[in-house]
């Protein structure tokens, strides 16, 4: 998208990197290259505005869910990943994260006795029974 007018910073650009503004995820510098360019350019300003109300709409609605740690530093990473253009797992975040947890609490519920009865567990039960 462009507006047709020159501008330093290229809308392309601005808009490429919108979410590190909106985070402030962008080192200071560049942050007022940005609001210079949203200041010049309307259709970029409201791709901005539009982008803004999207992320507090969201917020509003989504925001009180806590997403555990290790899930976050997953997502980080393959982001991270994705960013240095090095190839991502097939596997999704969300199901390798949902399948670490089911291991971890098998493995904690076999540590307290609790976990699923093994074959020779199952002898034990029908010979009392009889």
């Amino acid at each position: 998208m462009s507006c047709g007018e020159p501008h330093e910073k290229d809308c392309s650009e601005v808009l490429d990197h919108l979410y590190e503004y909106l985070d402030r995820e962008m080192p200071e510098g560049e942050c007022a290259d940005f609001q210079v360019h949203l200041d010049e350019c309307s259709p970029c300003l409201e791709k901005y505005g539009l982008e803004q109300a999207v992320k507090k709409l969201v917020k509003r609605c989504c925001g009180h869910d806590d997403v555990p740690s290790d899930l976050r530093s997953k997502v980080m990473g393959r982001i991270d990943l994705i960013r240095a253009g090095e190839t991502v797992p097939e596997v999704s975040v969300l199901e390798q994260a949902k399948k670490e947890q089911a291991q971890r609490e098998q493995a904690d519920a076999e540590a307290s006795g609790s976990g699923p009865a093994g074959p020779s567990d199952a002898r034990t039960k029908t010979a009392r029974t009889e």
